[in-house]
């Protein structure tokens, strides 16, 4: 499959990674085309790796991860353009995680909504799932790094674009776990438990962990 993943931070290197390894063609795409983490990325990945701007990834996938900053998602997905966005499954691993005033970060966005839904909104023809904005990026794409079974999660407002969803977070990234919450809505959920995961990282000295749902 050709898959375009938006953003070239270690997120969407890492899942651009799996992605080439695990046999798709893989576009990374950034704010201009000549962008040195992609260009390293695409010399480490091979020739079913290549780099452009958002808007050539977006056209160039079938599938499409939003990998971007949180302050700058929408304005991303707007360089993406709505035209190569159209129709298409998109990923949104992003968080609305605001930095401008130090560590630890703010929320952007928080408590009546969610980037999960801006981006919805702001793009009624895309078909947006959030999901993996809950765990490091390495436990993204590789589950078994942190012990025992745990739970990822995802939100949309389309049934079938959540199925292929969950779908690919258990085939191609081993995940065992995924718990459908809802709507789009209840990405706000899953973006506001942000701050409590910095506090975790923190207070365990590690990213590597997750939750697990026990009822």
């Amino acid at each position: 499959m050709n898959i375009g993943v938006l953003g070239t931070g270690i997120v969407g290197r890492t899942i651009g990674a799996k992605l080439v390894q695990l046999g798709h063609s893989v576009k990374l795409g950034a704010r201009s085309a000549n962008n040195e983490n992609a260009a390293d990325w695409v010399r480490q990945q091979g020739a079913s790796a290549s780099a452009g701007t958002f808007a050539d990834a977006a056209a160039f996938g079938e599938l499409i991860f939003n990998c971007t900053a949180g302050t700058g998602c929408l304005a991303a997905l707007e360089a993406a353009g709505a035209e190569h966005l159209a129709g298409k499954v998109l990923v949104d691993v992003s968080n609305p995680l605001d930095f401008s005033k130090g560590f630890p970060p703010t929320l952007s966005v928080c408590n009546t909504d969610s980037l999960g839904e801006q981006v919805q909104r702001a793009f009624p023809a895309v078909r947006v799932v959030k999901s993996l904005n809950t765990v490091t990026a390495a436990v993204m794409v590789n589950p078994g790094l942190v012990p025992g079974e745990t739970d990822i999660f995802v939100s949309g407002d389309d049934a079938a674009a959540k199925a292929q969803v969950s779908d690919i977070l258990r085939d191609w990234f081993g995940w065992k776990s995924v718990v459908d919450l809802g709507g789009i809505q209840t990405a706000r959920n899953a973006e506001m438990y942000l701050p409590l995961w910095v506090n975790l990282m923190g207070a365990l000295k590690t990213p590597m962990f997750n939750v697990k749902l026990i009822h």
